[in-house]
């Protein structure tokens, strides 16, 4: 205590100069709006910048929770998009011949395995939308596969990359048929085996399904010709098909319902017993 007395003591001309000197800026300030103005705007620049570095600190202190609340958030719309069919907004297909809009049912694909010899997809369709099995499965590219198997919601697949698959198609510009098979190896190409000799292919053709079955409707794109092998014994071609589908990357797909298929099949089972 002693020593603020004796320090007010040693300076206090200078303590009085700065208090007359604060009282007369305070009159000057009050008596002319200008210098008031001035002041008032200052100030207010001061207190500004002060409060947005003190607002920056609270938000970067809030960081968490706000990312807290945008995970929760997030989590809550990928379960809507999860766990509804939005295959109601995807337009179905109309050129194809002999097929209407009511014989297709949009589909999504859920899993799908190409790593394997035989692979197979799952999609979130099943009996319910009338799937069944031996149904052709397509997309905007070309083939998919074929149903195997259904249950009320769901439906499985035997994918191109099967090498049980064999599927019924053609050259498209020459209509010359083969057998569509894979051979196990690249998810990108497939073969098409038993074309003649006496066709006239080369690389670039397209290939598509041939139309002798009830699965696929004829003119469904496959992919283009990659390369040619002939067998001097067999006489004839085995080509390396270029998929126009990436087989590991497919979304929404169309299954092709067949009105004439319980017919055909049942005229062939019994021409089959008259043999």
């Amino acid at each position: 205590m002693q020593q603020i007395f004796n320090f007010l003591f040693k300076n206090s001309s200078r303590l009085l100069f700065l208090l007359l000197l604060c009282v007369s800026l305070l009159l000057t300030i009050q008596s002319h709006s200008y210098h008031k103005s001035r002041v008032i705007s200052s100030a207010n620049f001061v207190t500004g910048g002060v409060y947005e570095k003190i607002n920056n600190v609270t938000e970067y202190l809030n960081l968490k929770t706000e990312n807290d609340a945008l995970a929760l958030e997030n989590a809550r719309l990928k379960s809507i998009i999860f766990n509804t069919k939005d295959s109601t907004n995807i337009k179905k297909p109309e050129n194809l011949i002999g097929v209407t809009p009511e014989d297709i049912v949009v589909s999504k694909v859920i899993h799908n395995s190409y790593n394997t010899h035989e692979n197979f997809l799952t999609l979130n369709s099943g009996s319910k939308e009338g799937v069944k099995s031996d149904m052709g499965v397509i997309n905007s590219l070309g083939i998919i596969g074929i149903i195997d198997k259904t249950s009320p919601n769901y439906s499985t697949v035997v994918s191109i990359l099967n090498t049980k698959s064999r599927i019924n198609a053609k050259v498209k510009k020459s209509n010359h048929f083969g057998s569509l098979s894979w051979n196990g190896k690249s998810t990108g190409f497939v073969q098409l085996t038993d074309v003649p000799r006496l066709a006239s292919i080369r690389k670039g053709d397209t290939i598509v399904t041939g139309g002798q079955s009830v699965i696929f409707p004829e003119n469904i794109n496959i992919g283009t010709i990659h390369k040619l092998e002939f067998d001097d014994q067999t006489h004839y071609y085995t080509i390396t098909v270029k998929l126009f589908n990436d087989m590991t990357n497919l979304g929404h797909v169309y299954i092709i319902k067949s009105k004439d298929r319980d017919e055909v099949n049942n005229l062939e089972k019994t021409s089959k017993k008259d043999e």
